[in-house]
């Protein structure tokens, strides 16, 4: 699903936020990323999404060389990957049956499978009877599971998520990442940034830890 091979990015004025990194990650794996703040966490997400381009090295993601992918390319791409946000990125002046249908509106999917699939997304979150609500309306991890149908809602085969957690309290934490792992027994290749050292040590999933934009370690895969 994901391969990288000696990637570099370097911004303007010589910083490294990512060297020489270097893993696979297969179809249907769960992976953790952590790492201190400022290690490379969600510059390695950007990558995968090409909202950045590595500055050197190779990066394959659901079998695509992103660096040789045309640029009218990248939103068909990008329609293939799901991404949910520390910060939801919600459009509060829409309802949160709108938000969830975005992506299926601008890919263009007639009305009937719109609401077909944004309702079995809302309804996989736990939400179906707050479809006609504003976000602004619901709690953080309400607004979070939002977030995630909406990542959902395409059917992706690669889910990402930067810090899904790190708003929300230990209880809803827990449901927030038990639905991750619920996708991931379904089939979806997952990957979590994120600081939340329990959530780690409870799911006991592959971890991959980045240090100065460096690959300091990776667990492999790991069994409860």
């Amino acid at each position: 699903m994901i391969q990288l091979s000696n990637v570099f990015k370097r911004y303007p004025g010589g910083f490294d936020a990512l060297r020489n990194v270097s893993f696979e990650v297969a179809d249907g794996e769960l992976v953790f990323i952590t790492g201190h703040s400022g290690a490379g966490k969600s510059t390695l997400l950007k990558i995968l999404t090409l909202i950045e381009h590595a500055s050197r090295g190779q990066v394959v993601v659901n079998n695509k060389n992103v660096a040789r992918l045309p640029r009218r390319r990248i939103p068909y791409f990008r329609r293939e990957i799901g991404v949910v946000f520390q910060d939801n990125k919600l459009l509060h002046d829409r309802t949160v049956f709108d938000n969830v249908a975005l992506p299926l509106v601008v890919a263009g999917l007639s009305h009937q499978e719109i609401g077909r699939r944004t309702r079995a997304a809302l309804d996989k979150v736990g939400l179906l009877g707050k479809e006609k609500m504003r976000p602004i309306t619901l709690s953080g991890g309400e607004q979070q599971r939002v977030g995630i149908a909406r990542a959902v809602v395409n059917k992706p085969a690669l889910l990402l998520a930067d810090e899904p957690t790190g708003n929300l309290d230990a209880d809803m934490a827990d449901q927030i990442i038990d639905l991750f792992d619920d996708f991931n027994r379904h089939g979806v290749c997952v990957l979590i940034a994120t600081h939340d050292l329990r959530q780690i040590q409870r799911m006991r999933k592959r971890v991959l830890a980045l240090k100065d934009g460096e690959l300091i370690v990776d667990s492999g895969s790991q069994t409860a």
